[in-house]
């Protein structure tokens, strides 16, 4: 899983559970994460399916979808280029 980096610090993370607690009350607040909760799990699931749909539509028709392996495998070159280049560049500098 990839980790999104927030730019907040542990006390303000607090202040607004804080508010949160002022606004909603304490016995509101587990299920509006519980809500919260189910709605992220509808979207996944939904983007799931989609997906799904979309290989097998493929499939169906023939269509190769490993075009993204070797898209992504000419991508990891020009990155090995450009490293190369810049190393050799910085080494100059």
């Amino acid at each position: 899983m990839h980790m999104i980096p927030l730019f907040i610090s542990g006390a303000e993370i607090g202040f607004i559970l804080f508010i949160l607690v002022m606004v909603f009350g304490a016995d509101k607040i587990p299920e509006i994460a519980r809500g919260l909760g189910k709605g992220m799990k509808a979207v996944k699931n939904a983007s799931n399916d989609i997906k799904s749909e979309i290989q097998k539509s493929a499939d169906k028709q023939g269509i190769d979808t490993d075009f993204t392996k070797d898209i992504r495998g000419e991508i990891d070159k020009v990155k090995g280029d450009i490293d190369e280049i810049a190393g050799s560049v910085k080494r100059k500098l």
